[in-house]
């Protein structure tokens, strides 16, 4: 009965309803759990990032700039900008440029570096890299030309390019608000020199003489003094500290971390530019030259005010004197092999504590000290009946001014009793210490157990149980030496008559054909 009052119910509405027009649709209801449809953004462009380089010439008294423009985005962070060579660096500005097109709104940021020139001439960019927001920005090698300071004309006004342009104001700073003048500078007297040091003033033939280019500077004096194109500077200093008679071996590498020391009782900051060691091929002198090295100084401002710079920059160059080290000949010895010049002492080792007959072991001779070890040659085992040596195998340990060197032999005794190596091995050496000669023995006596083994005699051929009936039954007939090459010649006269009926049988077919 329900089904049918509410069948009855919905009558009428499907009368009303006209044939064109269909029931009304209910609704959905809301799905309190699904959140509403917000809508998407606009995507955000990309932002764009160029690297803006700066002029290829300037005055001496003008300002070359680096400087970066990001379009269309914000600034997380940008790596610094680098040091160039032959300037220093002089502020940084930022400029921010905003554009609306269209009812869109556009930033441009400009970050400026600026770098003062510290004086004429030709100056070298190297290759850099800037990363601005994670994009690295490369720039190639240039070429920066300095040229003099133009007289000023007050009367020269600068037309802009585009008159229908929004004016702006562009001035030089030093214009603005006036070039330094070295009337307001002063120049402090410093406590710096160069100077070339050897660690002793006269050495033998052969022995090893520390040589070292130092710049000495009071800690008080590091804001007068900077370094100049020191990359430059250095290869000629090093040609000169070159010596043709003397063998030499590379120090450490030149630091800009000083070392502190002392000089006449006052404290100094040393900086190490060159340092080898020399060991005298000859009894000439080693003389070096005397060296000179251009360094930036300072002046400094006599009343420091805001706004002024604190420091004008200039040149000073130091010198060094000359420097001679005397070399003394070696004592006359006894002629043979070439003498090792050097404070050593001997380094023994043997592989094995029990020793047979016919049984090998290693036996280790070597030398530790201060000297050239590349003069300590491996010396020569004297013959001893009963004694088999092979090697030495050279072992060489380098360390500064010295070292260690080690020969390694392998040594087979086939007589039984003590082994004199002290008879049989030796190295001479000089020491420089004493001026006198040493020798180097061994101090081990290795003793060899065991009984000597019967040399037994070679069986003949006619005696071994194989090669005696082959051979008694062997053919003992002559042979002709031009067997092989007949052999050759018939074989070639045979493939050249299987060639001729090969060619007549194709002939043959042809012509059937």
């Amino acid at each position: 009965m329900g089904g049918l009052f509410w069948a009855l119910g919905l009558l009428p509405g499907l009368l009303l309803a006209g044939p064109g027009q269909a029931p009304p649709v209910a609704p959905p209801k809301p799905n309190p759990a699904a959140p509403a449809a917000q809508p998407r953004p606009p995507a955000t462009p990309p932002a764009d990032v160029e690297l803006l380089p700066g002029p290829a010439t300037l005055p001496v008294t003008g300002i070359f700039t680096l400087a970066f423009r990001l379009r269309g985005g914000a600034l997380d962070k940008y790596s610094e900008f680098p040091e160039l060579e032959g300037f220093k660096k002089s502020g940084k500005t930022s400029t921010t440029t905003t554009r609306i097109v269209q009812g869109r709104r556009f930033s441009d940021l400009t970050i400026t570096q600026r770098y003062v020139p510290y004086g004429e001439g030709e100056i070298v960019i190297k290759p850099f890299q800037l990363t601005v927001n994670g994009v690295v920005l490369r720039s190639k090698a240039a070429t920066v030309r300095v040229e003099p300071a133009s007289p000023p004309n007050p009367g020269a006004i600068t037309k802009p390019a585009n008159p229908t342009a929004p004016l702006q104001a562009v001035a030089d700073l030093d214009k603005m608000f006036g070039k330094p003048k070295p009337v307001l500078y002063e120049e402090r007297a410093d406590h710096a020199f160069l100077a070339v040091v050897a660690d002793r003033p006269r050495v033998f033939v052969g022995e090893g003489v520390r040589v070292g280019l130092y710049f000495y500077l009071k800690p008080e004096d590091q804001a007068l003094l900077a370094f100049h194109d020191f990359t430059d500077q250095l290869p000629p200093l090093l040609h000169e500290l070159h010596q043709s008679t003397a063998w030499q071996e590379p120090g450490p590498e030149p630091s800009v971390t000083p070392d502190t020391v002392r000089h006449l009782g006052q404290k100094y900051l040393r900086f190490r530019l060159a340092e080898n060691l020399y060991y005298p091929l000859t009894a000439q002198p080693l003389r070096f030259p005397a060296l000179a090295l251009t360094m930036v100084k300072f002046k400094l401002l006599k009343k420091p005010e805001p706004g002024q710079e604190n420091r004008l920059a200039g040149y000073k160059t130091y010198t060094s004197p000359g420097v001679e080290v005397a070399v003394q000949p070696l004592p006359p010895a006894a002629p043979g092999s070439p003498v090792a010049v050097g404070r050593f002492t001997l380094q023994e080792a043997v592989s094995r504590t029990k020793f047979r007959v016919g049984e090998s072991f290693t036996y280790t001779f070597g030398v530790a000290g201060s000297g050239n070890l590349s003069a300590v040659l491996a010396p020569v085992v004297a013959p001893w009946p009963g004694l088999d040596v092979y090697g030495p195998d050279v072992r060489e340990e380098p360390a500064p001014g010295g070292g260690r060197k080690l020969f390694r032999y392998r040594l087979v005794v086939r007589r039984p009793g003590a082994l004199p190596l002290d008879s049989l091995l030796q190295l001479v050496v000089f020491n420089p210490a004493t001026a006198r000669y040493e020798v180097l023995r061994p101090g081990l006596r290795p003793l060899v157990q065991g009984v000597v083994a019967a040399i037994e005699p070679l069986a003949r051929p006619e005696d071994d149980p194989f090669y005696g009936p082959a051979l008694a039954g062997a053919d003992t007939t002559m042979q002709s030496l031009d067997v092989y090459r007949d052999v050759r010649r018939y074989a070639d006269w045979l493939l050249i008559g299987l060639a001729g009926v090969a060619a007549f049988g194709w002939w043959r077919a042809g012509r059937r054909a």
